[in-house]
Order: C-alpha cells, then structure tokens, then sequence
C-alpha cells in the first residue's frame, strides 16, 4: 500500500470514529443535570452546567479512599491539561463513600496530593451524586457542547476509548 493511500485511510477511519461517536451520541443523548448541593468548590468558583454551554464538560465522580478512583485521577488530570485549550473543562465531583472523606480539608488534601488542577465540587449530601443518577467510583461523563450527555464510563481503564470520545465532542 502507497503511503498516500495508507494516510488517507487512516483519516477515514478516523472520520468513521467521529461519525459513529455522533451517531451513537445523539440516540443515548440526555440533557446534564446541574451540580446540586455542592458544599464547596476547590480551584474554581462555583459552576453550573448552564453556564459551561458551548464547552464540552467532562465530570468525573470520585472519592479519595477509593484505590479505583485513584488510580483514574491522573488519566482526568491528563486530559484537563491537554484540552483544556481546545474547549474541554473538566469538573471533579468528590462524594464521600465513608464518613473520613467527608472534611474539606481531607479533600483538599487529596486534591494537592494528586496534583489536581481542575475544578472539584465537594458533593458531601449526595444532591449532585443523585441528580446525575450515578452509582459508581469512578464514574465519568462526557457533556457535549449542547449541554447533552454523550458518552458515559464506569470504572477504572479504557483510556484510550475515552480520550477518543473527548475528542470527537471536542470537534
């Protein structure tokens, strides 16, 4: 095969992930619910989904004793850091499995721990947890520019799955 050739049906492959990434998307599309609750926010004032219209937001659902959520975290801050010029805000939601992950100074230290640079809102009563109907650490979900969840993951891994998805909505 030609490289020319090998180029051009490498971009179409690509061109078919975006493609199946919308289709699949706009059939699964449910609007994002709003943060609820949110007791405090760290790194960033408090935001709304209302106001992050026009952004593709990416909301990850973790807890800081959870060895899955940990081992997510540095894959979430890699993408906040990546595309975070290119359209995408990355919006961490830590609700607390057991009653030591509930102080904001207990989060605010996994959150310098870990190196956390993105917005994280501290979801102590659930509110946000329930809005989103979520039942996983960790969790993330991937809001287009409309407002509209497109693409979900449970759990740890699949990285690469994910990164496509960001950038799809991000095109």
């Amino acid at each position: 095969m030609t490289r020319p050739l090998a180029r051009l049906l490498a971009l179409s492959a690509t061109a078919a992930l975006t493609v199946a990434f919308y289709a699949q998307a706009s059939a699964q599309a449910t609007p994002a619910p709003e943060f609820a609750g949110i007791g405090r926010w760290f790194n960033s004032p408090p935001l709304r989904m209302e106001q992050l219209r026009g952004k593709v937001v990416l909301v990850d659902f973790w807890t800081r004793d959870c060895i899955n959520c940990l081992h997510t975290l540095s894959h979430v801050q890699h993408w906040h850091t990546a595309y975070k010029d290119k359209g995408l805000v990355v919006v961490g939601v830590h609700t607390p499995e057991l009653d030591a992950e509930r102080p904001a100074e207990a989060v605010a230290q996994a959150i310098q721990r870990y190196g956390l640079s993105y917005p994280v809102a501290q979801d102590n009563d659930y509110k946000t947890w329930s809005a989103w109907h979520n039942a996983y650490w960790p969790a993330l979900y991937l809001v287009d520019k409309q407002g509209h969840v497109v693409f979900s993951h449970i759990g740890e891994g699949d990285y690469e799955r994910i990164e496509e998805a960001i950038q799809a909505a991000l095109r």
